[in-house]
């Protein structure tokens, strides 16, 4: 089986956003790998060798940072976040959608211009050359990619996340 016929058959997009989802997804599953490795490294050497991983926590955080934000884009455009429908089935079908459209376009403007302000301490960062505390890394680098992120979160909500509630049937 091909890649592109798994893709197909594995993920409910079409077309390009299918790739990115697996790209995304991909990032994230080797970045779990990772942060898996490390924290048995870590533990190994900390009871076997009496000597942890240097950097650990910093390689552990920035793993984390990596993760949740790749993942970010993917749950926002299946709809995978927590809704509260309390008041669904009192309100009309209209108004619910016209409610989602509302909040849809609130989350999506509300990412982007925290997106401008996290690029912006990015940019702040790469100018000082901040970096981490034991392994000296470059922390503008993960900001950004951390900005860039919440872009494309604000894109795939303001998106596929309003053409999924105006044109995809709720079961």
């Amino acid at each position: 089986m091909t890649l592109s016929a798994w893709i197909s058959a594995h993920y409910e997009e079409k077309g390009p956003v299918a790739w990115l989802a697996f790209f995304l997804e991909l990032i994230a599953a080797l970045t779990l790998f990772f942060l898996m490795a490390l924290t048995c490294a870590d533990v190994f050497g900390r009871y076997f060798l009496g000597n942890a991983v240097d950097g650990a926590t910093e390689l552990t955080e920035m793993g984390i940072a990596i993760l949740v934000f790749a993942e970010l884009p993917v749950v926002t455009w299946r709809g995978g976040h927590v809704v509260v429908d309390i008041l669904d089935k009192a309100l009309g079908n209209r108004v619910i959608k016209a409610l989602g459209l509302v909040s849809a376009f609130l989350m999506s403007t509300s990412l982007y211009f925290l997106a401008v302000r996290i690029y912006e301490l990015a940019e702040r960062s790469i100018r000082r050359e901040e970096v981490t505390e034991y392994l000296q890394m470059p922390v503008g680098y993960i900001v950004e990619y951390i900005a860039i992120m919440s872009w494309v979160t604000a894109g795939a909500m303001i998106t596929y996340g309003v053409y999924r509630l105006l044109f995809v049937s709720r079961d």
